[in-house]
């Protein structure tokens, strides 16, 4: 490890966590507001609900590059990881509720939408994987499932995001590049994650003397 990671490291484990919070939490209060005053152009309710999604997908790959980045770069951001995941959780909240109170608004056509519509199926698929998740992102759950089935039960953080960059990808009409970036980099990042592990599960167990 070089001298300017280990510095990196020791500065990152002094540093708290609550920025990332806020960061998001005003992030989103900004873009309500930009929507409210005309910011976000001639169609704020989409361009607000896109933004929040885009936002949301892009915490998702951040919080996805915490252990490659450990692994391959020696930088270690696990400290933030619970914060960048939450984060990503709250944007997706806040994309859900502008298309749910903002965009459809009827009940009926809510559930019209996401059984006739493929790419609102697969994003809701999504959001119902990284619910679980979110609701035992914090100390007392840790302990009460144990590590080993908290840290199962967290790898559905993987198939979340790729229906995630799966939904963007059909949500788009056309071929675009931009999702398909998103994607790519989803499942690259899972690949990576995937190849850690199993170097770690092929090393020989250490001798005790």
């Amino acid at each position: 490890m070089s001298s300017w990671t280990s510095n990196l490291n020791s500065v990152l484990r002094r540093a708290s966590t609550a920025p990332v919070y806020i960061l998001c939490m005003g992030h989103i209060c900004w873009l309500f507001y930009l929507g409210l005053t005309g910011g976000l152009g001639v169609e704020p309710i989409k361009a607000l609900e896109h933004a929040y999604g885009a936002a949301g997908l892009k915490a998702l790959v951040v919080t996805l590059a915490v252990t490659p980045l450990r692994s391959f770069a020696g930088v270690n951001l696990l400290k933030f990881r619970r914060a960048l995941g939450l984060s990503a959780f709250f944007y997706i909240v806040a994309h859900l509720l502008v298309w749910l109170l903002l965009d459809v608004q009827q009940i009926g056509q809510i559930w019209a939408d996401i059984l006739k519509r493929p790419y609102i199926t697969v994003g809701m698929a999504g959001f119902a994987l990284l619910l679980p998740l979110a609701l035992t992102s914090n100390n007392i759950s840790i302990r009460s499932l144990g590590a080993t089935r908290w840290r199962t039960l967290h790898r559905l953080s993987y198939p979340a995001a790729i229906l995630g960059g799966v939904h963007y990808v059909m949500l788009v009409k056309g071929f675009q590049i931009e999702p398909m970036l998103y994607l790519a980099a989803i499942l690259g990042l899972i690949s990576l994650r995937s190849r850690t592990l199993g170097r770690k599960t092929a090393q020989p167990p250490s001798r005790v003397s």
